[in-house]
């Protein structure tokens, strides 16, 4: 159990790493589908939904639906362009499985129906 924690803390910290030393490299002048907020910095929020996003049968934590909540409360289109990035692909997100987070928390306002690439949000 604390190896499991361990571990997991070492796959975000390196995962928070790689996205923060990237960010000066995709990061785009003016705003984006992130606003001002560079994509890499949007995604390294996202760290705890790392399990979430790669098994539909993982259990999704609270920090991660609130961090989920509040991207598609501030920037919906935040949430397709982090999943649907180099930085998710990456990280081995599947985006099929990432898509159904919101859902999977509960999320009442998502933008379900939306398409988010080739995806569509439940």
């Amino acid at each position: 159990m604390v190896m499991d924690f361990k571990i997991k803390t070492f796959i975000a910290t390196v995962l928070i790493f790689l996205l923060a030393s990237r960010v000066m490299i995709l990061e785009a002048d003016g705003a984006g589908e992130c606003g001002k907020t560079p994509i890499g910095s949007a995604a390294a929020s996202l760290s705890p939904c790392l399990d979430a996003t790669r098994n539909v049968r993982a259990k999704v934590s609270s920090a991660c639906c609130g961090r989920v909540g509040a991207l598609l409360t501030t920037s919906p289109k935040c949430l397709c362009a982090v999943l649907l990035s180099p930085l998710a692909k990456q990280a081995k997100i599947n985006p099929a499985i990432a898509i159904t987070v919101p859902k999977r928390c509960n999320i009442r306002n998502r933008p379900a129906g939306k398409k988010c690439g080739k995806y569509t949000l439940p």
